[in-house]
């Protein structure tokens, strides 16, 4: 693969017991950080992934039936993390994120959406679709917020399966070159929600498969054990969410080397955000 520099950071949080992410879990209230990526690209320039949550979900949820979502899900949104104010303090300028990849719709992985008005936003055309069509006084039941979600969605938004070239894969059947330069794959991650899509990417130093919320925690793959089946209420398919996650448990047996990224999983991704972008760790 063609190689590109990456930096990992959160933007924001929510709680939950342990045993709600891996079944026979602690009760232990853990933090699921909302993680983004900054990709430097040589020739795209910025990339970012996902874009986690900003106090607009504060505002998104104050009045029922959406104030719900924020009652269940307990989120902490320091100021300094939102994703614009880290990139300002270090001297990027919203104008110079030009593509966006949305792994999926929910809360907090679009959060910062609105920040990057001039950014190309990437995701697959089902996620896309199943979104636009969502109810906005109903949404958040599917974890969207469609306050959240730029009014020129749909025209800003490219459908990966429409406009990438595909390539076999032996694991998930087929991967899209997302600038068919072989620098980053985009794969289908179905389940947990419509759509959803992974990134794999290398750098110098090691290969990154940046998987959302196919996985919550590392354990589901060290020990092979899914969720809290009461999860399933809200997820999109329990049938694909166990295939994608047989699918990842496949490849990280075949392609160890390659480090597995949950969004939310605090264990691994303590070791990799810096308080400060640098393009030199990862």
């Amino acid at each position: 693969m063609k190689k590109v520099k990456l930096y990992l950071n959160y933007a924001g949080y929510c709680v939950a017991k342990e045993k709600m992410a891996i079944r026979n879990g602690t009760g232990e209230i853990i933090k699921f950080h909302a993680l983004w990526g900054l990709i430097k690209h040589p020739t795209q320039g910025f990339i970012l992934f996902d874009t986690g949550y900003t106090d607009r979900f504060l505002s998104a949820t104050k009045y029922f039936p959406s104030r719900i979502y924020y009652l269940a899900t307990k989120v902490e949104i320091p100021k300094k993390e939102e994703i614009v104010n880290q990139l300002k303090a270090h001297q990027i300028a919203p104008d110079e994120i030009k593509h966006i990849v949305i792994s999926h719709f929910h809360a907090d992985h679009t959060g910062g959406l609105i920040d990057f008005p001039n950014a190309t936003i990437y995701a697959s055309s089902k996620a896309l679709n199943y979104t636009l069509n969502l109810n906005k006084y109903s949404s958040f039941t599917k974890g969207v917020l469609k306050d959240l979600l730029p009014n020129d969605l749909k025209e800003r938004t490219k459908c990966i399966d429409q406009i990438c070239i595909r390539k076999q894969d032996e694991v998930f059947g087929v991967k899209y070159d997302l600038f068919g330069d072989e620098s980053i794959y985009l794969v289908d991650l179905p389940g947990h929600a419509k759509g959803q899509l992974g990134m794999q990417l290398s750098t110098e130093k090691r290969n990154y498969f940046l998987v959302a919320d196919a996985i919550w925690l590392k354990q589901s793959i060290e020990k092979k054990v899914l969720p809290n089946p009461i999860v399933r209420l809200f997820f999109d398919s329990w049938k694909d969410y166990k295939s994608t996650h047989e699918k990842i448990k496949i490849f990280h047996s075949r392609y160890p080397e390659t480090l597995i990224v949950p969004t939310h999983c605090h264990q691994t991704t303590r070791d990799l955000v810096q308080p400060i972008i640098t393009f030199d760790v990862l």
